[in-house]
């Protein structure tokens, strides 16, 4: 895939996750996708969104 699908990609998920409830199933999904897209650990996601694990809500099981 070429550099800039992958940057709009990223970019469309982060726009995706900053307008997305955390603890939701789409929050999940998105946050799923940013991990496999970027190879960040789930804590760094959160963290560069201003969360922690606790700020977000129990829900179904986290990759």
């Amino acid at each position: 895939m070429p550099p800039q699908v992958n940057l709009r990609r990223r970019n469309a998920l982060w726009q995706r996750l900053r307008a997305l409830d955390p603890g939701t199933p789409a929050f999940e999904e998105a946050v799923a996708a940013l991990i496999a897209l970027t190879g960040w650990n789930r804590a760094r996601v959160l963290a560069a969104l201003g969360l922690s694990e606790s700020d977000v809500p129990a829900g179904p099981k986290r990759p």
